[in-house]
């Protein structure tokens, strides 16, 4: 049985571990992550503390750049960016892991406690009925002091959240 997850793609080229799961996996992306690839790969600000780790995500993420871009993987991307909601036919990127991109529209229904791009993550979470995944401690703070309708998982409990049962949402 597939697990899905729902993450930012940043995710991916920081914890490679995700990409190799031990059991098959499938991460609901929304557009708008894809897209801040793009600027966490042209930007001089370090994303890791140590340069050889900042440079090793850099180049990750040029790969999961080249990757999503390549023609059939850059097809079905855009054809769920003609639908607000709409999610892409599934994209490989390991031997048990898959990538689905959503077109995740921010209607800011939690106002200043969440960033735009956080309210996507809740909102397609919440569409799909998947646990997010993230190493955003302060957002797992946020969300569990919201009492958000949402299971929010830390990176560092991967392979514990890969085995407990999803729990029905009300």
């Amino acid at each position: 049985m597939t697990r899905t997850f729902v993450t930012e793609a940043v995710m991916l080229a920081i914890y490679g571990q995700l990409l190799v799961p031990p059991k098959p996996v499938e991460y609901i992306i929304p557009y708008t992550t894809i897209l801040e690839l793009y600027e966490l790969h042209a930007t001089d600000e370090h994303l890791m503390n140590n340069s050889a780790d900042d440079q090793h995500v850099k180049i990750k993420i040029g790969e999961l750049i080249s990757y999503f871009e390549e023609p059939l993987n850059k097809k079905k991307i855009e054809r769920a960016l003609q639908v607000p909601w709409a999610t892409s036919p599934s994209i490989p990127v390991g031997e048990s892991t898959r990538v689905s991109i959503m077109n995740a529209m921010d209607t800011a229904p939690y106002g200043e406690s969440f960033d735009p791009v956080e309210t996507e993550l809740l909102l397609t979470s919440q569409r799909v009925e998947a646990p997010i995944l993230t190493d955003q401690y302060e957002l797992i703070q946020r969300i569990v002091e919201s009492a958000l309708p949402v299971q929010v998982y830390d990176i560092d409990d991967f392979d514990f959240a890969l085995e407990i049962p999803i729990l029905e949402q009300p």
